[in-house]
């Protein structure tokens, strides 16, 4: 297969050479990539210029503002004087300000001395440091620094190091030293695994297709970008209009059909709905030029095409998660454009359309650091895993980075993994073509939002939408903000939209199971496609309810599916249209 048409006005850093430009730019270009990739090697992925330039910004900023330099020094002399005073009477074992639970400090050994002078002085500089990082405008480059200086706190904690915690002292003393010695073996096990290549330590409990993506189903269409499940029924008869799920492909798809207990597609099936899973393919180095077009077309496109082949004359409940969605918003304007009929909803799960919001990830969205990660994606022509993987470490350093290499290496405490963290750790790869686009032109340059967007050669309108459609936003997103998430029905011209918000994170938000005690959610629908309330306004309307979000959504497809039932069909029955390849989950998610 040839690799998509560029479009020059969106083309990504590294797409290939202009035949207008000038000859000796080609080469300059592959010169200044490779040296960037050098670079990369050395900085983690990350770009040294955009901290730079946001260290200076920042010093500008408190340079030319006298009031808030004598705020600082204030607050820092203060601040030194706590200090000063505590440790004079932390002898006779004076106690923590409650806070310090919020700080890694909850353990009441931090209340003696001299770990509870460490921890005071640790949060006095941390308060301190914070105060004065806090952008006083709403400039990235000052969201930068405070990011980076956000970094350097947290790894210089107190509890990070063996001697300045007393919690780890004393549990080396009671195992006389065992745990040290368990913590060595689990670095030197990690480390030969990074060598290798293999899974994570406790993954091995969770086998796909025997403990996890254990719905049964088969696979019925393969291309070379993706498989699609479709799964068997659990129902005597059927909803006439099935369900096509599209996946993020930065992830395995089988988030959505983890254990049984919190699968939504055996949700689904047992609700009496027709389901098909979109699996991708983990792409490697000879896939290095498949871009957006090619994930619109092999992806959701044919798997569309297949669906509607198996289920004829019905049309389908489409739903994405994360990029998924944001293809399948894509794909749905392209149909809307064309007069297809082939939809019968639309439900986004977790995925962003218009992105000048990205929230924490903002601070990774800069030309020099998306020049940076396709300088690494195009020598390797693949984004590995664990770029990805460590980005998001970053933006929580403290519980994802320090807390758990304390735990491995000098508690030498493994942890206990469930299904979720087990398949967090199965990463799958992104090609160089397809990630360039997706961070240049939707990230960098926001035109889907802004109806500037081509796909295939044509325009992309989200305003063409006019589906009933449902968006589910989560509320402490770092990946999609719910606020960016909201907008979504803002830039369609549906008049059914029902927006809503569930507790949780990207991921634990979504996979929340049918009951779950900890969750709680808003819903709100509204028919008027050229009013549309605020995010502020919409929460203050949209009363919390108790329990998780799968029902009230599974209501929804009740609703918006014809009453007439059908007797539910085997999946791959007699006849080569309607054969299938092999089982599910396939052969694509085990690579």
């Amino acid at each position: 297969m040839t690799p998509a048409p560029n479009n020059k006005a969106g083309a990504p850093h590294g797409s290939p050479p202009d035949p207008t430009a000038s000859p000796d730019s080609a080469p300059q270009a592959d010169v200044e990539r490779q040296l960037r990739a050098q670079l990369a090697a050395l900085t983690g992925g990350l770009a040294p210029d955009d901290y730079l330039e946001a260290w200076w910004q920042w010093y500008l900023n408190v340079a030319t503002q006298p009031p808030r330099q004598a705020q600082l020094a204030q607050s820092a002399y203060e601040k030194l004087l706590d200090t000063w005073q505590f440790a004079a009477q932390a002898a006779s074992g004076s106690p923590l300000a409650p806070e310090r639970e919020t700080q890694g400090f909850s353990d009441e050994a931090w209340n003696v001395w001299p770990f509870n002078v460490y921890a005071r002085t640790y949060a006095n500089w941390a308060t301190w440091w914070q105060q004065a990082l806090a952008p006083s405008a709403a400039d990235p480059k000052l969201a930068r620094a405070g990011f980076a200086g956000r970094l350097l706190l947290e790894a210089a904690s107190p509890a990070n190091f063996l001697h300045t915690n007393p919690e780890l002292l004393n549990k080396t003393a009671a195992e006389s030293g065992q745990n040290l010695i368990r913590g060595l073996k689990n670095w030197l096990e990690d480390a030969q695994r990074l060598g290798s290549g293999a899974r994570a330590p406790g993954t091995e409990r969770f086998e796909v297709g025997k403990d996890v993506a254990i719905t049964p189903g088969k696979v019925v269409f393969r291309n070379r970008l993706m498989e699609l499940l479709q799964y068997s029924p659990q129902t005597p008869d059927v909803y006439a209009e099935p369900v096509l799920i599209t996946p993020a492909w930065i992830m395995k798809y089988y988030i959505l059909d983890l254990s049984p207990r919190n699968s939504l597609v055996r949700f689904l099936v047992e609700k009496g709905h027709t389901v098909f899973m979109i699996s991708w393919k983990n792409p490697g180095t000879a896939d290095r030029d498949l871009g957006l077009d090619d994930y619109v077309q092999l992806g959701f496109l044919d798997a569309l095409a297949e669906v509607r082949r198996r289920v004829p004359r019905q049309p389908v409940h489409a739903v994405g998660y994360c990029i998924g969605g944001t293809l399948l918003a894509i794909a749905t304007a392209r149909l809307a454009a064309a007069g297809d009929t082939s939809l019968a909803s639309l439900t986004l799960l977790a995925a962003q359309t218009d992105f000048s919001e990205p929230g924490e990830l903002s601070v990774f969205i800069t030309p020099s650091q998306i020049a940076m990660l396709e300088a690494m994606m195009n020598r390797a022509g693949v984004l590995e895993s664990e770029r990805m993987g460590g980005a998001f470490a970053l933006l929580r350093s403290r519980d994802l980075m320090w807390a758990p290499a304390v735990n491995q290496y000098v508690r030498g405490e493994r942890p206990q993994l469930n299904d979720l963290m087990a398949w967090n750790a199965d990463g799958t790869r992104m090609p160089w073509r397809m990630h360039s686009e997706y961070l240049e032109r939707l990230y960098l340059k926001n035109e889907l939002a802004r109806g500037v967007f081509s796909s295939a050669g044509q325009p992309v309108d989200l305003g063409a939408v006019r589906l009933p459609m449902f968006v589910v936003g989560t509320e402490t997103d770092h990946v999609a903000p719910w606020r960016s998430v909201y907008k979504t029905c803002g830039l369609t011209r549906s008049t059914d939209c029902t927006f809503l918000l569930t507790s949780g994170g990207h991921n634990a938000g979504i996979v929340s199971g049918p009951v779950h005690p900890k969750r709680r959610h808003r819903l709100l629908t509204w028919s008027n496609a050229t009013n549309t309330l605020t995010p502020d306004d919409w929460l203050q309307r949209a009363p919390p309810r108790e329990g998780s979000w799968w029902p009230a959504w599974q209501r929804w497809l009740g609703e918006h599916s014809t009453a007439r039932r059908e007797a539910a069909r085997a999946v791959g029955g007699s006849g080569a249209a309607a054969a299938a390849l092999e089982d599910a989950p396939g052969r694509y998610v085990r690579e």
